[in-house]
């Protein structure tokens, strides 16, 4: 049996098979899909195109089942470039078109892009319809700008000078081939050199300028004779041979022209080989066969049409034989209407009334929100800031297992709440991400440090891969980044007992200044199902749990889905049951020495620690005031502390101050206009707000009441003392 017929005899087979267990087979999935379509590119790029049409075929009718446009798409350009390839070019651009039909109902601009250049090469080198051609080539460029795809954009506009060239309009050439002069080195492809040579020789050929024209002829004949692009090499010969008769060089015109036909014939024979004209029969069959059933399905409704057209007339008849009797009932139809336009009146009434209830319900939402995560912190900042006065004070407690326990709880219960106000702050569009410098491999290493802890009592091991190619300082938003990593690692760490948690990263590209960076979680615990794999990205999900896991909020996932939305990444997962589960995200991160060294230069020195400095605490909280006090005094500040702003407002006329810590939510009068009547005094002392209200609530009125700054409660200590020593050492400068 033949090649061809055996391969004709299974696709047959299993189109029977197909049929008769239709009722029993499931649909196929995308990435089954996807997979026959890569199949069939991989054997057109092997110059098997009779296989490559047999999946592409197979590939075609799957994705037209499950309706995915993107694939249908892919599949009509394999279609179009076997086609190509054995020199069917009308049936070629039909496919082309059918699979653009498709791709622009997506929202996939590389296929768009690769389709339009597909259809460029169509018109403009193989039906000669110039302006066709360049219009296809000028969407490909658009789209290859949308996406940043450089080299995509040199092919094309290598291409588009050639049209121009071609039909003698040099000028409007000109511009596309100096980009891709400019860039090429750079960005471009070294097998579009040859061309690259040649449009050079025609377009200073063109300008009279016969020097450069030769040496630019001459350079890309050599590399043509010194690669396999035949096709490219015949093109210069033929251009050069023009070149040659147009300056009165005949002979030398003849010899290329000579050489042109010679390498052209030998193209072709070779082409001829490839041939393969009956290999899309079934597929060009399916495609008229569903024109068939698309007619057939319009005569049918024509029909169904001409059967309601018939019922309509006779229903007119019926209607015209009752109409007296209609006529009658008028009266009554009225009154009834007029009873239903009073009941639709309080129905719309009622969804007004709704609409401003779910208003405000979102409002009194965002405003419990906000409330709760003010009174947790509150007294979270007592519970933290004792424990860490008692290990201070008691250092025969650092080892004790209750007391290790008490931090790790208040630590994770302020965890949940700042998850809880992270993800309100991001549904309500109020996350804008920051631009500071940092160190990849330090962030990473302190979030491992910082979750040493749950590994240790899971007995897991955390080991970094961090790939030296990545820049040392990076600009973006470190803070987000952070939490991102913090989320999938401490998730991975709950639910991997006596393993090991892998986190990587890889720098995979660089376009320009920024650097594409690969992270990698990967750990060796319990695994998700394929099945819940999609949902554990939503709010409050916990798939695969029972009584002894560890339960968890259900919101670390959901953040760091939204949190990549922002960097305008996704986020991708591969798990399997009992083996464990990776993570893997891409973020573009900039790369900027000069702005690295503006951002490092704005960042304020500490002051001497030797240093001792006055502090006025204003705080109702008498825990807080304790916690406060200690952690000044133990970093040697003289610290008073007040319970109102009445009290601050009277030591102030009689003290000063360097630094003014203020609580906004005090009684009797609040920290805004305790500082507001501050600054009506002419006191020009620092103050910063120590608050648990969430610092964006707040800002905008902490400025026009006269702050200079903001530390959300709980806080770290070394944080603090770096703000405030900052507004210190500000101060006494301007003085």
């Amino acid at each position: 049996m033949t090649r061809t017929c055996f391969f004709r005899y299974l696709f047959v087979l299993l189109n029977s098979i197909s049929i008769a267990s239709s009722a029993q087979t499931k649909i196929p999935t995308q990435s089954q899909v996807s997979k026959l379509t890569f199949e069939a590119k991989k054997k057109l790029k092997e110059g098997d195109f009779e296989k490559s049409l047999i999946l592409s075929r197979l590939g075609l009718q799957q994705a037209i089942l499950i309706k995915d446009d993107n694939l249908i798409a892919n599949c009509y350009n394999t279609i179009a470039s076997n086609y190509d390839e054995f020199s069917e070019y009308d049936k070629a651009i039909y496919f082309y078109k059918k699979g653009l039909s498709y791709a622009e109902k997506t929202t996939n601009d590389t296929l768009k892009n690769r389709v339009n250049n597909n259809l460029g090469n169509m018109f403009f080198f193989e039906k000669k319809q110039y302006k066709i051609g360049i219009e296809y080539y000028e969407k490909s460029i658009a789209y290859s700008s949308k996406i940043a795809d450089t080299s995509q954009i040199i092919f094309t506009k290598i291409n588009v000078a050639w049209a121009y060239f071609d039909i003698n309009q040099y000028k409007a050439g000109f511009p596309h081939l100096e980009f891709a002069n400019k860039y090429f080195d750079k960005y471009g492809d070294k097998s579009f050199n040859v061309v690259l040579n040649m449009l050079n020789g025609m377009y200073y050929g063109n300008q009279g300028d016969n020097k450069k024209a030769d040496f630019f002829f001459l350079k890309a004949i050599a590399l043509g004779n010194k690669s396999n692009e035949k096709a490219d090499l015949s093109y210069s010969h033929q251009e050069y041979s023009k070149f040659l008769l147009k300056n009165g060089n005949y002979k030398e015109a003849y010899k290329n022209l000579a050489l042109y036909n010679t390498i052209t014939d030998e193209f072709d024979d070779q082409e001829k080989l490839k041939k393969a004209k009956t290999a899309g029969i079934d597929l060009e069959l399916d495609e008229y066969k569903r024109e068939i059933n698309r007619i057939e399905s319009e005569k049918e409704l024509q029909a169904q049409g001409l059967k309601k057209s018939k019922i309509i007339v006779a229903l007119f008849i019926l209607v015209l034989f009752v109409l007296l009797l209609l006529l009658y009932l008028l009266y009554k139809n009225v009154s009834f209407k007029k009873k239903a336009n009073t009941k639709l009146t309080i129905a719309n009434t009622n969804l007004i009334i709704a609409k401003e209830i779910a208003e405000e319900a979102s409002l009194l939402k965002s405003q419990f929100v906000s409330t709760i995560s003010h009174e947790l912190r509150t007294p979270l900042y007592g519970v933290i800031g004792i424990t860490n006065m008692l290990l201070d004070e008691y250092k025969d407690l650092a080892k004790s297992p209750h007391l290790s326990s008490l931090k790790f709880s208040a630590r994770y219960l302020l965890s949940l709440v700042n998850d809880i106000l992270q993800i309100n702050k991001i549904e309500e569009n109020r996350v804008v991400l920051e631009c500071l410098t940092f160190n990849v491999g330090d962030e990473i290493e302190m979030i491992k440090n910082s979750l040493s802890f749950l590994a240790q009592n899971n007995k897991n091991e955390i080991e970094l891969r961090i790939d030296p190619k990545i820049p040392e300082y990076l600009i973006g938003d470190k803070l987000r980044f952070s939490q991102i990593i913090m989320n999938l690692l401490s998730n991975a760490l709950k639910f991997t007992q006596n393993g090991k948690v892998i986190i990587s990263a890889d720098l995979i590209k660089i376009d320009l200044e920024m650097n594409f960076i690969e992270f990698k979680i990967k750990d060796t615990g319990v695994g998700i199902a394929i099945e819940d794999q999609e949902k554990i990205f939503d709010k409050f999900v916990q798939v695969g749990r029972n009584d002894s896991d560890y339960q968890g909020t259900g919101l670390g996932l959901s953040i760091v889905k939204r949190l990549l939305l922002l960097f305008n990444s996704t986020i991708a997962i591969e798990s399997e049951l009992g083996v464990g589960t990776t993570f893997i995200f891409t973020i573009a991160f900039e790369h900027n020495a000069e702005k690295t060294n503006e951002i490092i230069k704005n960042i304020q020195v500490d002051l001497s620690e030797s240093a001792v400095f006055k502090v006025l605490v204003v705080e109702d909280n008498k825990i807080n005031q304790l916690v406060t006090k200690k952690i000044m005094e133990k970093s040697h500040y003289k610290c008073s502390v007040v319970d109102d702003g009445f009290a601050a407002l009277e030591l102030l006329e009689k003290e000063q101050f360097d630094i003014i810590l203020m609580d906004i939510n005090m009684p009797l009068m609040n920290g805004f206009e305790t500082t507001r009547k501050i600054r009506l005094q002419n006191i020009s002392t620092p103050i910063v707000a120590l608050t648990a209200f969430d610092k964006e609530e707040i800002t905008e009125e902490a400025i026009s009441s006269g702050m200079n700054d903001i530390i959300i409660k709980p806080f770290e200590p070394s944080k603090l003392f770096k703000i405030i020593n900052a507004l210190i050492l500000k101060t006494k400068n301007a003085g």
